[in-house]
């Protein structure tokens, strides 16, 4: 009886640090860091004519697995340099979560561009993840009317002349 004992308890003694240490671990933050920037030439990415914007309105939003209801969201602003940041608390396991660009107060730099719109964020733990610092895609709005030079770019990047 009293090695049975001296084993239940070793036993608890090994395995009570890796459980707590799991439990923890899937409740520390995640600190997510991203940009966002006006598409001066309307190419759908960021060029060198490309700029910040400052004070865009930016949403983290964790929907379930079916993505039919919000589970988690939580809002930023960028600051003077297009970045933002935003602290997500817990684990969001089987959740699909987003950065979402909801708007930009930049005068003719207003649509969002539907390509660039949002940035895909893995929230979990659970694959064996230790990070809690994540960078989230760029996302921009596009110029309602291109600026001038911009052909020079397109040439540059070999787009296509007629889009």
């Amino acid at each position: 009886m009293g090695r049975s004992m001296l084993g239940l308890l070793l036993g608890v003694c090994v395995m009570l640090p890796c459980l707590v240490s799991a439990s923890y671990s899937n409740r520390r933050a995640f600190y997510i860091q991203g940009t966002v920037y006006c598409d001066t030439c309307r190419f759908g990415f960021e060029t060198p004519a490309s700029h910040p914007i400052a004070g865009a309105a930016v949403r983290i939003e964790c929907k379930d697995s079916t993505g039919t209801w919000l589970a988690y969201s939580v809002d930023t602003v960028t600051d003077s340099d297009g970045k933002w940041e935003a602290t997500v608390e817990d684990d969001h396991d089987d959740q699909n979560c987003n950065a979402v660009l909801l708007s930009s107060p930049e005068a003719g730099c207003q649509t969002v561009d539907p390509g660039r719109g949002t940035a895909t964020l893995i929230l979990t733990r659970s694959n064996g993840a230790i990070a809690s610092r994540h960078h989230a895609n760029s996302m921009g709005c596009l110029k309602d009317e291109p600026l001038d030079g911009c052909a020079n770019l397109r040439a540059y990047y070999q787009l296509d002349s007629n889009e």
